[in-house]
């Protein structure tokens, strides 16, 4: 095995995956992200953006292709070695929350750095800060159920961010806000990640959202492609229709 370029934090060789019904999701993908960046993997529904997502994070076995993290293999790793690394290292952001409902809000954003064994008190702390840059610091003691839709997405990104990863995987993060909320929410993500040294690595088909990222890699059906020509969505999505070219 070759190991990546030194200066590339993490970085994928001819990845291949395919779904356990037969159908092709990446078909030879390579890329390299260097620390520190904000990368933008963009293409319309389907053209295998959040598999490619799972892949880089080790939520996903790699079946053909290598993945590699500081140097680290993690295409030869094993199952919980990858949950470790997920818990250590990475950050993950869903399209839709996903906050468990007997904890409040402060409890589930400070819930990934007590589990790195930080005090109770130092979680806290730390999740109230990202609670307020958010701008739900006042809704701290909610529970989960008690929120709005975007409410509940800003305390899933705060989530992500405190326990300040190496690196941060957001797919279609803001996806259930509404365009106001989605300038002030990206503007607040993109600027905490290059203020910490956070690699982002952002799965959107909104070219509004990949305009924000430092470069943009194009999928087209599994594969990398340089034009997407992106599909006309609803209005109540808040998306039109875009072209990107990389």
């Amino acid at each position: 095995m070759e190991a990546p370029p030194d200066n590339d934090v993490l970085w994928a060789r001819s990845l291949h995956f395919t779904h356990n019904d037969g159908s092709p999701a990446l078909g030879g993908v390579s890329l390299g992200v260097r620390e520190g960046e904000i990368i933008a993997v963009s293409g319309p529904r389907g053209s295998g953006k959040t598999t490619l997502l799972r892949c880089l994070s080790g939520l996903l076995p790699v079946r053909r292709g290598e993945v590699w993290f500081n140097s680290a293999p993690v295409h030869t790793m094993g199952p919980l070695a990858r949950e470790r690394l997920r818990r250590d290292r990475f950050g993950w952001i869903d399209p839709a929350p996903a906050l468990l409902p007997e904890l409040n809000v402060w409890e589930n954003t400070a819930l990934p750095l007590m589990l790195r064994g930080t005090s109770r008190r130092r979680a806290k702390t730390a999740a109230l800060e990202w609670l307020e840059r958010l701008d739900v610091g006042h809704r701290s003691h909610r529970h989960p159920h008690q929120l709005r839709q975007s409410e509940r997405q800003r305390v899933s990104i705060a989530r992500a961010l405190a326990p300040a990863p190496t690196v941060l995987f957001a797919d279609e993060p803001t996806a259930p806000l509404h365009r106001a909320d989605r300038a002030q929410v990206l503007r607040t993500l993109t600027t905490a990640a290059r203020s910490h040294g956070i690699t982002v690595v952002l799965a959107t088909h909104d070219a509004e959202t990949a305009a924000l990222a430092d470069r943009t890699v194009a999928l087209l059906d599994g594969r990398r492609v340089t034009t997407v020509h992106l599909p006309p969505v609803t209005e109540s999505e808040g998306r039109a229709a875009c072209s990107l070219s990389v």
